[in-house]
């Protein structure tokens, strides 16, 4: 009899939730609050992923268009990281805060007194090749520490000015101190150095009070779902959502092999691939239109695998 009553009370097992092998790419609507990798662990979970990424990182007051990958769709998120990006963005001139944005303490205050007309002239000045000094609230690392642990510790480190590209700017609306613009630029364009600059150009001072991302790479906005969406779906609606690996690589250049050569090449063989450029890299499918991965043209006018995609069943 104690044995039976001592089995009657151990407590029910746990039972451990599987993690999912799922592979592709969700475009999500980042709402403001979260970083980037605590939306991406939301998102993780909802899908029980068991490998997952992002591609480009918004701050915490920023919203938008950010793609996340899953499985192998992680091994290419590079591509969408290096690609250009498109937001909207609203800065108040006037006020420098400690951090850039809305999210700092006002450094500097002073009267604001601007035409349309000024703004844009200076505005203009900021189309093309332009020198930006990362801010100390980002990601960056140095020796191995992010740039905003420093910053919070009240230490300034040394940063050196990077070159990057405004392909477009341009204002939607400027009222009283705020200034809202649209914005196309490389990777690595700070939007909150972007708004400082323009504040110290016009001699006022300025911060980003309000981001969105609109685009990146060939991705938009409206592709995107935002996170109660998700909630509100099972696991079937939201795998229908996932885009497909090979999404990520729609700039390089298709190469449909043969039955043949796609076995060696999954075998890691290079194959014989006549009238390629060399250096090309170029997305690979099997006769059945299956994505491969990868390959670059090496020097002998071979086609090398370079990353290769590993086909596992979702669920």
């Amino acid at each position: 009899m104690n044995g039976v009553a001592s089995l009657t009370a151990t407590a029910p097992l746990q039972v451990k939730r599987v993690k999912r092998n799922i592979s592709g790419v969700l475009l999500l609507d980042k709402p403001a609050g979260p970083s980037s990798n605590g939306a991406l662990q939301q998102v993780k979970r909802l899908y029980q992923a068991a490998k997952a990424g992002h591609t480009g990182n918004l701050d915490p007051i920023a919203t938008g268009l950010l793609p996340l990958c899953f499985g192998e769709a992680t091994k290419f998120s590079q591509f969408l990281l290096d690609s250009n990006k498109s937001y909207q963005a609203q800065i108040k001139f006037g006020q420098t805060t400690t951090t850039g944005d809305a999210e700092g303490q006002i450094l500097t205050q002073q009267p604001v007194d601007l035409s349309r007309a000024q703004v844009e002239v200076v505005l203009g000045d900021f189309v093309g090749r332009i020198s930006q000094v990362p801010p100390m609230y980002s990601a960056l690392k140095y020796q191995g520490r992010a740039l905003y642990s420093y910053a919070r510790a009240g230490i300034e480190v040394e940063r050196q000015p990077r070159e990057v590209i405004i392909h477009d700017l341009r204002v939607d609306a400027f009222v009283g101190d705020e200034l809202s613009i649209t914005v196309s630029c490389s990777k690595g364009t700070y939007i909150r150095v972007l708004a400082e600059d323009i504040g110290r150009a016009l001699g006022c001072g300025a911060f980003l009070k309000a981001l969105r991302r609109t685009g990146s790479g060939s991705f938009g906005l409206e592709q995107a779902v935002t996170l109660p969406q998700l909630e509100a779906m099972d696991m079937e609606q939201r795998d229908a959502l996932l885009l497909p690996p090979d999404c990520l690589l729609q700039g390089l250049e298709a190469v449909t092999l043969d039955a043949g050569s796609a076995y060696y090449l999954g075998q890691g063989q290079s194959i014989w691939r006549p009238k390629q450029s060399v250096g090309t890299t170029v997305r690979v499918y099997d006769d059945s239109e299956r994505f491969l991965g990868i390959g670059e043209v090496t020097n002998d006018g071979k086609l090398a695998p370079k990353r290769l995609v590993v086909t596992t069943a979702q669920g």
